[in-house]
Parts: structure tokens; sequence; C-alpha cells
């Protein structure tokens, strides 16, 4: 793996110098963009839009228009912004990790220790694990602010960084129910949550959508059609909840 950053991370006078790798991987195929007649690849160019010439990485520079005029930044003015935080995240608290929403999470890091750092990384991951609790903190990445909860699991400290708070939209615009759930139907409900709930394994769980579509594109190379059953969207026969949630849970029993 090739760290995507490096620099520090810090709780009270503890400094701790770390790499940063990216967590996830595509599980998606990777399908490139073709032209309809010939099967050729599309190129993307950058363009200039007065010349129409093409520009070459090394000419791009970056801008913020202000008062119908750029301002071009150079990366010592990202840096200028906040110097601490492009290379450094200090931990400003802990907190449960429960009491922060799902919603929020963005990517996760793992945070590997440089070699001056393996005993303070050690004493972090363990103490965290023996509290229970996330730290949370600030840092500067791709020249922008980002949060982040550091929180240890098994030998490594994952960095999950977080969206802010101004990002998550309003879901006041949305056409919601307002009516109340019947007590009687409510109750059966949450018989059937109850029942079907079981511990989380992350494992049984796989991108099989890609693995079916990957089949297909065998099959279509050997000149084969793949069988196609189009899904349509059925409603429910009755329209009585009570009805659907009893014959749920009778079908549950028999499975079991």
């Amino acid at each position: 793996m090739k760290a995507i950053w490096t620099g520090s991370i810090g709780f009270g006078l503890v400094n701790i110098p770390v790499k940063m790798f990216s967590a996830v991987e595509e599980s998606s195929l990777d399908l490139d963009m073709l032209d309809k007649k010939d099967h050729a690849n599309i190129r993307f160019k950058r363009v200039n839009e007065q010349t129409g010439k093409e520009v070459a990485w090394e000419n791009i520079v970056r801008g913020y228009l202000l008062n119908d005029k750029y301002v071009i930044l150079d990366k010592t003015d990202f840096e200028k912004a906040s110097p601490e935080k492009t290379k450094h995240i200090e931990i400003t608290q802990f907190v449960e990790e429960s009491e922060i929403d799902s919603t929020y999470f963005e990517a996760p890091y793992f945070l590997e220790p440089e070699k001056t750092g393996v005993r303070a990384y050690s004493l972090l991951r363990d103490a965290l694990k023996k509290s229970g609790k996330a730290g949370v903190g600030l840092f500067v990445m791709h020249n922008r602010e980002h949060v982040c909860i550091i929180k240890a699991q098994e030998n490594v400290i994952i960095l999950n960084r977080i969206r802010f708070a101004q990002e998550i939209r309003s879901p006041k615009d949305l056409n919601l129910p307002a009516t109340k759930s019947k007590p009687a139907e409510l109750k059966m409900a949450v018989s059937l949550i109850n029942q079907l709930t079981k511990p989380f394994d992350v494992k049984k769980f796989k991108d099989d959508y890609s693995e079916k579509l990957l089949k297909i594109i065998k099959a279509k190379s050997k000149g084969k059609a793949a069988p196609f059953t189009p899904m349509k969207v059925v409603h429910s026969k009755t329209k009585d909840l009570m009805e659907q949630l009893k014959a749920s849970l009778t079908t549950k029993k028999k499975a079991s």
C-alpha cells in the first residue's frame, strides 16, 4: 500500500509520527468509455476555454474568482492557511463512538506509526481500546480541512473522516408521513424486528452485482446471451398491514 498522507497525531503532549493509508478499495468493475461506432477509447482533455488548445498538467494552476478576477494560489498558500493542520492531527476531545450519527461517516483510513512513534502509537491504541472511546480531531488533506474520529480496532488505529454538520442536508423539504402507527401494528412490527435480529457480520455480505455482471461480460465475449427476467415492483396482495406482518412472522417461523 502507498501512503496518501504523512504527518503526526497528538493527544496532550504526546506526538506520534504516522503514515495514512486508504482502508478501502473499489469492488466495482473497471469499465471503459468507448465510441459506439468503432469502440475506440474516449479521452478527456484539459482544454483552454479561450484557445481550445490542450493544457499540460504542469501548466495548470488553482484560482478563486473574487470581484470578477482570479486570485491564483500555489501550494504554500494552502499551507499558510493552516500550517499546523497540514501535517498534524490534534485530538481535541474524546467521545463515545455511539454519539456520532452514522450519517456523518465519510471514509476510513489506516494509521501506521513511523519507527520513532511505535511505543506512543501502541499506547494510544491500547488506551482507546480500554476506554472504549474515540478521539476527535481536525486535519487538512487535498487542500481541504476535515473533521475525523480516531478509534482502535484490533491492532490498528483507524481514522474515519466525517462530514461537517453543514454538509448534511435537512430533510424538512421531503414529503414525509405525519401519521402515527397503530399500537397493535407497531407491536407486531417490533416483534418481526426482534425475530430478525442477530449479530452483525459484514463478511456475510458480498458485492455479488459485480460478480454477476462479470459473468454476463464473459458470456457475451463467447457470443452467448445471459438469461434475463426484468424485475417488476409488485405491491403486497393485501393492504392490511396486520395481515402482512402476521404472514411475515409465520414465514420466518417456518423457515426456522
